[in-house]
């Protein structure tokens, strides 16, 4: 059985007119996913819905600083530092980011159940300690760690960061966890412009191609894993290094994406380490264009785990 995890609220937040964050995707996703496996027997009898219940303010302080966690609850963010996420606040942000936070801890503990998980949601890697960033208010990755340590069978947790930026706020988050390790693959010059230091971190130039992206990552992944044996993988699935991404930078093509995908899945099944996965960024003034791209994880998966 593969866990899918989704919330009708998390394509439920009005934007300005020529906001360049792609609200929609998530639920043009959903749709895509029913519409092509449910038909499919064999898929629709070995996959599960699940609905997140929005986490507490008092959860998400287990990882942020209290102080910025209510400033956000109540609306009193200093303006500059509201526009360094880049939304503007409403109670819909408010609540869709809580319930996307719930989404990715939920997708944690039933890939810890079930072997592997998929969050439509998910990678907001941007968010520091104790201010928000890039489209990201609070941390759902480092959320879902600390939550997933919680477990009697987890010591260690490897976040491996695919999206295409850097995944700063992570970084700092768990820059003296000892359990909890980071990885980041990104464009070198892309945002954000200070990048700390995660556990590894491989930085591609721009117009890195799908062969040298491939020949890049795999023997990193492979060396960290072995390295760390961890309990869990935290995969984020960003598509924003497809050549035609509006922010990525990258002239990586998607087969070369369904080839990472399925190289990170097939990975952690054969070292039968349970996968959460979350669909990350990816940029494009057409949202539909983006429903493929982030379509495959789901193929990679089902291809894989379902027999």
């Amino acid at each position: 059985m593969i866990p899918l995890v989704y919330h009708p609220i998390y394509s439920e937040l009005p934007l300005p007119s020529e906001h360049r964050y792609p609200i929609t995707k998530y639920r043009l996703l959903f749709d895509a996913i029913q519409k092509q496996y449910t038909q499919n027997p064999q898929i629709k009898h070995n996959i599960s819905f699940h609905q997140p219940t929005p986490l507490t303010p008092e959860h998400i302080k287990e990882i942020h600083h209290p102080e910025y966690v209510d400033h956000i609850v109540q609306n009193t963010l200093p303006a500059a530092k509201m526009r360094r996420i880049g939304f503007p606040w409403s109670e819909a942000l408010l609540e869709r980011t809580l319930t996307s936070a719930a989404g990715t801890t939920l997708t944690a503990q039933l890939a810890l159940e079930h072997g592997i998980a998929l969050h439509l949601s998910g990678g907001y890697h941007h968010a520091h300690y104790d201010f928000g960033s890039g489209f990201c208010v609070f941390n759902d990755l480092a959320i879902a760690a600390h939550h997933a340590l919680k477990h009697p069978d987890v010591d260690t947790i490897l976040i491996i960061d695919c999206d295409v930026h850097h995944g700063d706020g992570t970084a700092t988050l768990f820059s003296d966890h000892p359990n909890i390790i980071t990885l980041s693959v990104h464009c070198d010059k892309n945002f954000p412009a200070r990048k700390p230091l995660s556990n590894y971190d491989l930085p591609l130039e721009r117009g890195t191609n799908t062969i040298q992206y491939l020949d890049a990552i795999i023997p990193v992944i492979e060396m960290a894993t072995r390295i760390h044996q961890p309990d869990l993988i935290i995969y984020d699935a960003g598509v924003d290094i497809h050549v035609d991404d509006e922010l990525g930078y990258f002239n990586v093509c998607k087969e070369g994406i369904l080839q990472r995908d399925r190289f990170i899945l097939t990975h952690c099944q054969q070292h039968n380490i349970p996968i959460a996965a979350v669909v990350g960024g990816g940029y494009h003034t057409q949202h539909e264009h983006l429903i493929p791209l982030h379509q495959q994880l789901f193929d990679a998966a089902f291809d894989i785990f379902i027999k």
